[in-house]
Formats: C-alpha cells, structure tokens, sequence
C-alpha cells in the first residue's frame, strides 16, 4: 500500500521516518498484523461453512457452531500465556516471530485432507495466534512517549486498519476458492499469507523500538524448572484421561468441547482476582485494575454478540438469504468481508472526529464509548429479528438485511475495540505489561464460550427469543455502564 513517509527527528522508534505521522516502526506491525489477519479470517470465514458441507465434515450447525465459538474463545484464551512467553521467556519481539511460523505451520496441516489433521491444525493457529496477539499490541504500545502520548489513541486505529485489511482480503480470496474450488486449498492459501507477514516482520524489525527485545521479567533458573515440571504434569494428565476415554470407547467431541468452554469462563475470572489480590500492585494500580473490571465485563457481552456474525449469522445466511445482488450470486463467505470493508471506510473518520473533538476538548470518555458499543451491538441483534422474520415465513431473507447489521455492529465495535486495546495499555500495572493484553483478550474468550457453552446446551441461536434476549441484555448492560460512568470514571485515575 502507498505509505506517507515523512521526516521526525523526535521518532520514538529510533527512525527518521514516520508512517502517516506516527513511528515508522508503526508500518512493521501494521503489516505484519495484516498478513496475520488475512490468514486468520480466511480460515475463519470458511470454518463453520466447512464444518456443515455435505463435502466437508458434514456436521450438525449447533456443533458447528459449538467448534466455531470454542475455537475463536481458544486463540484468545491463549493470549493470556502468549503475553506471559513475552513477559518472562523470549520478549514481544521474538515471541511474534515464533508465533507467526506456528501458525503458518497450523494452515498448512489444515489443508491436509484428514479431520484428524484438521483438528490439530486449529489446535496449531490457536496457539501461534495466542503468542502474537498480546505481543504486537505491546510493540505497538512501545513506540509510543507514554500513555499521554497524543497520538497513541490514533495510532492503535491504524493499527486496527491493517487487520481489516487482511481481514476484508481473506474472504473474497480464501473464501472463494475454498468454497468454489477446495476447501483444504483454501487453508493453504491462509497459510500462504502468513508465510508473507513472517517474511515482511523479519526485515522491518529494525524500525522497532528496542523495547520489543527485552524480557521485562525473565525467570529465573529455579522458575523454569517449576514451570517446566508443571507444565509435563498437566500434559500427562490430560494425555492420559483422553487416552483412557478413546480406549474405554466413550470419547466424543464433547469430552473435548465442553472442557474448553467452562476453562474459558473461569480462567478469566481467576486472572483478574489474581491480578486484584497481588500485594505488589500500588494502591493507584489497584483502583484501575477495579475499574477495568467495568471494560472487561461490558466487552464479554459485546464480543459475545459480535462473533456470532461469523457463525450464527453465516449459517443463517447458507440456509435462509437470498446470497445475490441484482441477480449476482456470491460465496456466503464473502459476508465476512462487509465487516472489515466498513471498518476501512470509517476507521480514519473516528479517529479524526475523536482528534478533532479532543482538540474542543469534548471527546467521550471512554466509558461513554463502551457503553455506546454495547447498545449499537444490542441493537444489531434488534435488527436481526427482521431478517429471522421473513425467515419463518418460508422465504429468503435479502442480503442487505445482513449487511445492514453488520454495519450497525462495525459502528458499535469502531466505538470500544480500539478504544478497548488502548485503554488496557494504559491502565495495566507496570508488572504484568503485556499480560495485559492478554486479559483484554479473555473478554472475548468469555464472551465466545458463553456462546459456545450455549450451543453444547442445544439453545438455537438464531431463534427469534434468545436473539432477542441477547439484544436486551446488551442494550442494559450499555445503560448500566453509563450511569455509573462517574464511578468508573473515578476509579480509573488520570487515565482518560
């Protein structure tokens, strides 16, 4: 893409140049995040499609739906670890490089012809997707002078833009062969993609600020033998009880399912009561760590709803929309690719309204704007209602119905994810600096494994009531974190 490259003696990522006003170092990642986000959202787009094709795994949409929310709730379950191995192991910056042949490795197992192959190819993107995401949030927090750095809100909207970019690509790409061609040529086209963001990350590592290579906290020699030891001792107990299972003859794919979804549920409220009771934290760490709890719930219930659109949303439209636009048919999977296209249409137009009110000093805080994202998403699922409508009556719904909400939830996410990754880094304790960015990313393991969880239980998510229910819950839980902005706003000290 064409770059605005411009003279900065002051850079902070020891270059001259800039990347459209901001570090240079800025580019590395923002390229490095789209090449990541092209092989993820194409693999995504076409997984629950894969999941119920009569030439795929041919399974039921509630289990479909059930791998899908498990699935996604695990790469962020793991970005918990991912930002401990950068905290105490390798650093963000070799983490990030580990992390991207991991999940080049994963796509291409993917696109081997086998389910056994396939299930550990998800297993493998998973946990490279865990290591880099925390870590290159935190790169992208290093090249910054500081939480009050004017251009750090902006700065992490760029940044967003590359992962819409890849993601608004992979669709239209990966989706189409994969659905037209071959499903497993698909995922080898995922895997393609991050082979070239691995590439691109290795030669612009030296436009980083060299904060990304230090360990802020290694362990120490007896603290990798206890984590070593530890680790073998869960290995072998889970190997073990899932052997025992397969030979007694009573696995199914719920032994492993159901697991996962109530470990989603509970490791994240274990983390944040961690990170509340440790003694070291200064009491100013504590009051924002108690007001980020505030964050963390409002984003569980927002990305609970969200990340139905590729799942519950996709397989309503496979089996119930009208996939066509003056009588041009197109891949179900291309829906996934409205989402990021808006987010590239809209992104630079809040990040120049925020600046621009800022500047009359009248920009929302930022609990005003989660409390904003939650009711438009509510409000996405208000309107879905419609299209289920037309549904029940025995005919297919158009396709801009679908469009239509997935437009009102791009504004809902525009006005808290950014803000969201912003925040954390500002309100996190200088201890667990890029665990934190983790822990913002255990929202929306909580809020997929709610979905998840949900499924497993033989709930339809795409009835009438419990889309309704969900709206309403969204939609309160925005005017709940409004009227008690005061309080949150209090407790999060001289963070905006």
């Amino acid at each position: 893409m064409a770059s605005s490259l411009t003279k900065d003696p002051a850079s902070t990522s020891g270059s001259e140049k800039t990347f459209f006003g901001h570090p240079r170092g800025l580019a590395t990642l923002f390229m490095t995040e789209m090449w990541e986000r092209f092989s993820y959202y194409g693999m995504r787009a076409l997984l629950p499609l894969y999941l119920i094709a009569p030439n795929g795994l041919h399974m039921n949409p509630a289990t479909a739906t059930a791998i899908y929310s498990v699935y996604l709730s695990l790469v962020y379950l793991l970005a918990m670890p991912g930002g401990w191995f950068g905290d105490r192991v390798w650093g963000p910056r070799k983490t990030v490089a580990i992390a991207g042949g991991v999940i080049m490795l994963g796509h291409l197992t993917l696109a081997l012809p086998s389910e056994g192959t396939f299930f550990a190819g998800l297993g493998l993107v998973a946990i490279g997707s865990g290591l880099l995401k925390s870590n290159i949030s935190t790169m992208v927090g290093h090249l910054y002078d500081g939480p009050d750095d004017p251009r750090r809100d902006g700065g992490f909207t760029i940044f967003y833009m590359g992962i819409n970019m890849g993601a608004f690509a992979a669709p239209l790409i990966i989706g189409t062969v994969g659905e037209n061609v071959n499903w497993h040529l698909g995922f080898a086209l995922a895997a393609l993609g991050m082979g070239l963001g691995v590439a691109q990350f290795l030669l612009g590592t030296r436009h980083l600020n060299e904060r990304s290579l230090v360990v802020p906290k290694p362990l120490s020699a007896d603290e990798r033998a206890s984590t070593l030891r530890k680790s073998m001792i869960w290995l072998g107990i889970a190997a073990v009880f899932y052997i025992g299972t397969v030979v007694t003859g009573v696995y199914t794919l719920n032994w492993l399912l159901v697991p996962i979804t109530i470990a989603g549920l509970v490791i994240p409220v274990m983390v944040l009561v961690r990170i509340k009771r440790d003694k070291e934290l200064s009491q100013t760490e504590q009051k924002k760590m108690s007001g980020y709890i505030w964050f963390f719930v409002a984003a569980a219930i927002f990305w609970m709803i969200y990340d139905q659109g590729g799942s519950t949303l996709a397989i309503f439209a496979d089996s119930s929309a009208e996939n066509s636009v003056l009588g041009w048919d197109f891949p179900v999977s291309w829906y996934q690719s409205v989402n990021p296209v808006l987010i590239m249409a809209l992104a630079p137009v809040f990040a120049a309204f925020w600046m621009a009110l800022n500047r009359r000093g009248k920009e929302p805080s930022t609990v005003v704007k989660f409390s904003s994202g939650l009711v438009l998403v509510g409000a996405s699922f208000f309107l879905f209602l419609a299209p289920l409508t037309i549904a029940g009556d025995g005919h297919k719904a158009a396709a801009m119905w679908l469009v239509a909400i997935y437009f009102v939830q791009t504004v809902g996410e525009l006005t808290l994810s950014p803000v969201g990754l912003s925040v954390t880094t500002k309100m996190a304790p200088a201890k667990y600096a890029s665990q934190m960015m983790g822990v913002w990313f255990l929202a929306v393991t909580a809020g997929d494994c709610t979905t998840g969880l949900l499924s497993l239980a033989g709930v339809e998510l795409n009835g009438t009531g419990v889309v309704a229910l969900q709206a309403t819950l969204a939609v309160l839980a925005g005017a709940a974190v409004f009227m008690y902005r005061g309080k949150v706003k209090a407790l999060m000290g001289n963070v905006r």
